[in-house]
């Protein structure tokens, strides 16, 4: 029945046929074109090649298009040019005049920008990539959603290639396979090396910017990746560098190149990149355009890409030495505390309420793992200490005698509820609000109002009694706490004398200040009142 169906719906296969090559047209366009080819084809830079390419193209179209189709001309020309710089490149002469295993011009800086954690630049020839390193706490964390174990990635490296890295003129869009493959090569080659979380509580965001390509734009990346690590204070085991080689081949021989530019890949046979540190290699990646390769070509090609890697990492380690010891100053720092595990319910609380609090209080990010490990991240000294009092309020158990600074939350006839920690008041009773008498609580404190205060007792269901008299000038004699954690009433100190009258207090008091009640008609009695 398939066969049936197929057999009614399927369309005729087309044949291909392949031009035939015209081989008078070939040598005759050859002989047109004559010694300028050479001269396009050799000891020129990128810009001045394609101007003489672009120009002698121009000149074969305008002299054949009488008798030939503006495509063959432009095909056969390209057959020429390509055949011309392989044999070149086979006879020891590459497009810019260096030797098989000699790299372009190096050179590199850190710190460009100066407000981002880490920055660098690296130029390698007309390759010159902008890298950002970012900082940020674990919960900046890219989460992921897929069969993998893994839920969240802490380290990331992004790639971005512009059309004006190559003089083209076109619209900016979303990444394509371009961005994504040599954006995840590049973090991969950098993954060995990356610090665990136990040691570099952070998440690391890597943006690469290709600002100028003209071969090896993602090895450009790892080599900026690896300064501007170093420049933000990310402890990374060892610094990585990493390499382009091609392959130029005939039926005999062979020629292993260092370093190719945009010429060499698109006309070579192999593009095989190689990352790594000095002691071996972090990340391999392989483009041939061949059945497939000897291991002979293999070993040289290894053995190449050392000795470039090595070369490049002098170079690196010219323009920093080693990792920044501090990090950078507008770069998050991260504490870790380490709670009971039972109290990091506590701590999150109902939906992320609590834990949410804190860090709208505070200013400062916080991030807690299943064992009990807390990270505060903040980017000053006053936002990481407010969190971590918070976080102790929250995660430690009251004790009597320990001294607390908490908001009154609510204010009654007899005392005022202060909030010690998210869900965690005391009561100050009325007569431990100051040391004099006081007739009425919100004379002394009121709701919103932050005061310190020391807990006297804490009793058998729990609630918690707090004494703000205790602290009043810097002393904690008007409340002693016994072995049970009650108030010692035998030590508090004398309320102050009462204002003492005046010299004409001694006067019979007027008639007025009698307390007032009901007159008696005159002649009668209070039996008869009554």
């Amino acid at each position: 029945m398939q066969k049936e169906l197929a057999d009614l719906t399927s369309k005729e296969k087309t044949v291909f046929e392949e031009d035939e090559s015209d081989d008078s047209f070939s040598s005759e366009l050859a002989s047109f074109l004559g010694e300028r080819l050479g001269e396009a084809i050799g000891g020129l830079g990128k810009e001045e090649r394609t101007e003489l390419t672009d120009q002698l193209l121009s000149d074969s179209v305008s002299n054949f298009e009488e008798n030939h189709d503006e495509s063959k001309i432009e095909s056969t020309f390209d057959k020429l040019f390509k055949d011309a710089v392989r044999k070149n490149i086979l006879a020891g002469n590459r497009p810019d005049g260096r030797s098989s295993a000699e790299i372009r011009e190096l050179s590199s800086k850190v710190g460009v920008l100066p407000r981002a954690h880490g920055s660098s630049i690296f130029n390698r020839g007309q390759t010159q990539i902008l890298n950002v390193a970012t900082l940020g706490s674990l919960s900046d964390a890219q989460r992921i959603d897929s069969l993998s174990p893994d839920e969240t990635k802490r380290y990331l490296h992004h790639y971005n290639f512009p059309p004006y890295s190559v003089g083209e003129v076109r619209r900016v869009g979303n990444p394509g396979r371009r961005e994504i493959g040599h954006g995840a090569l590049a973090e991969r080659a950098l993954i060995p090396v990356i610090p665990d979380e136990s040691e570099f509580p952070y998440t690391i965001r890597l943006v690469s910017d290709v600002l100028g390509s003209n071969g090896s734009s993602s090895m450009g990346s790892v080599c900026a990746s690896t300064l501007s690590l170093m420049d933000a204070g990310v402890p990374i085991k060892a610094p990585v560098a990493g390499i382009a080689m091609g392959l130029v081949t005939d039926e005999k021989d062979f020629v292993v190149l260092t370093d190719i530019q945009g010429i060499e890949d698109s006309l070579g046979d192999m593009d095989f990149k190689v990352a790594g540190t000095r002691d071996g290699i972090t990340a391999l990646q392989m483009d041939i355009k061949l059945t497939g390769i000897t291991d002979e070509i293999l070993e040289q090609a290894l053995e190449q890409a050392k000795a470039a890697r090595l070369e490049i990492l002098d170079n690196m380690l010219a323009t920093i030495p080693d990792t920044r010891e501090e990090l950078n100053e507008h770069a998050p720092r991260i504490t870790k505390l380490t709670i009971d595990t039972e109290k990091i319910g506590a701590l999150i609380g109902p939906g992320g309420k609590t834990i949410r609090s804190i860090v709208e209080e505070s200013g400062a990010t916080v991030d807690v793992d299943n064992d009990g490990t807390v990270f505060v991240g903040a980017t000053d000294k006053s936002s990481a200490d407010k969190a971590i009092e918070l976080i102790n309020r929250l995660t430690k158990d009251i004790e009597v005698g320990e001294k607390y600074t908490g908001k009154v939350v609510r204010t009654t006839d007899f005392g005022a509820f202060v909030e010690l920690a998210p869900g965690k008041d005391g009561m100050v009773h009325i007569s431990e609000l100051a040391d004099y008498h006081v007739p009425n609580v919100e004379d002394v404190v009121k709701v919103g109002d932050e005061v310190e205060v020391l807990v006297t007792e804490i009793d058998q269901t729990g609630r918690v009694r707090l004494s703000r008299k205790a602290l009043l000038n810097g002393s904690e004699e008007g409340a002693t706490i016994g072995t049970d954690g009650a108030e010692d009433t035998s030590t508090r100190r004398a309320r102050p004398n009462r204002r003492p009258r005046s010299e004409d207090s001694n006067r019979p008091r007027s008639d007025s200040r009698k307390r007032p009640g009901r007159r008696r008609p005159e002649g009668s009695s209070r039996r008869q009142e009554r």
